[in-house]
């Protein structure tokens, strides 16, 4: 298939999710190796259950403070250069006669984005996005609530946006804040912003050293979609739940899932333990036990691996495309 940007088009493709039970994953990358580990999970679910086009998100932050994965993906670190540069490669993978992974959708998404110190990625990069996150979790409620207003109304337009009224726990760095009344505040925040989809607070954390440190909130998850009358919730911090907590999440109207960290620990672990087994031959010079290669291709089966499995737990098997 292709990358998909246009607003009208994403909406499409998250109703259909809406209506055939499922999760959509957003996986996050920072490197273009972690971003074709994507690409293959989506793709082996694409030929397990025989789908002509399989939708993944695609995400990276720009310059978020507890993790800027724009910057990561180039040596220069320069973060326009790194998104830029994952997005043609994506293009190059998934569209075109030569394409590898043409069954799959990719929906480029910006995470995390401050709404100062992202302003370029928010405003001049949007056009490269099917969906934004306007992070202004770290701003008090009604500053919060009045500056996600202004931005959909500039550019909501053309550009899905994930908005957010509460700090959310990182493992060693931010502590959630919570909000009184939170069903009665997330109505009036996605009636008055315009919102498409609301990064709720579940329990989990994001960023964490271990599955299943965190207790997923089932219950509240309900009462949101309940109260806001459709399925438009995005879960962070996935990493530190088990299997068992993660399945069903779209019966709670979880719809859009993020998740990076276990990936990329749990595929740098493996690729480094190989490594690690291959020291005689690299010390003695062999070549292709030396070369990064062989680092890189054990941490994108890896980490594609754990990704084709996370998309069975998501429902991706419902997909009817």
């Amino acid at each position: 298939m292709a990358l998909v940007t246009d607003k009208k088009e994403s909406l499409k493709i998250f109703e259909k999710v809406a209506a055939d039970n499922m999760s959509v994953g957003i996986f996050c990358t920072a490197s273009h190796w972690n971003t074709e580990a994507i690409l293959i999970a989506a793709q082996r679910i694409a030929e397990k259950y025989g789908y002509d086009n399989v939708p993944v998100v695609v995400a990276s932050t720009f310059t978020y403070q507890h993790m800027p994965q724009a910057k990561r993906f180039l040596y220069c670190q320069d973060p326009v250069a790194g998104i830029i540069s994952n997005l043609r490669h994506l293009d190059a993978l998934t569209n075109g006669k030569y394409a590898p992974y043409k069954n799959v959708t990719v929906l480029p998404h910006l995470d995390h984005a401050d709404p100062f110190r992202d302003h370029w990625a928010l405003t001049v990069g949007s056009q490269y996005f099917s969906s934004v996150m306007f992070d202004a979790q770290c701003y008090e409620y009604e500053k919060n609530l009045e500056m996600t207003t202004d931005y959909i109304k500039y550019f909501g337009k053309d550009v899905l946006v994930e908005g957010i009224i509460e700090m959310l726990n990182v493992e060693n760095g931010a502590t959630a804040r919570h909000i009184d009344n939170y069903c009665e505040k997330a109505v009036e925040y996605v009636g008055k912003t315009g919102i498409d989809f609301l990064v709720a607070d579940l329990g989990t954390e994001q960023q964490t050293s271990a599955v299943g440190g965190a207790k997923y909130n089932k219950k509240r998850a309900r009462q949101l979609t309940e109260a806001l009358g459709k399925k438009m919730l995005v879960l962070h911090g996935t990493s530190s739940l088990t299997e068992d907590q993660t399945k069903g999440l779209a019966e709670d109207g979880v719809i859009r899932v993020n998740m990076w960290t276990r990936i990329a620990r749990e595929a740098g672990q493996f690729a480094a333990h190989n490594l690690v087994n291959r020291m005689d031959k690299i010390d003695a010079g062999d070549f292709n036990s030396a070369e990064a290669n062989a680092y890189i291709n054990d941490n994108i089966s890896k980490a594609a691996d754990i990704m084709f499995e996370m998309m069975e737990l998501f429902g991706y098997g419902n997909w009817k495309g």
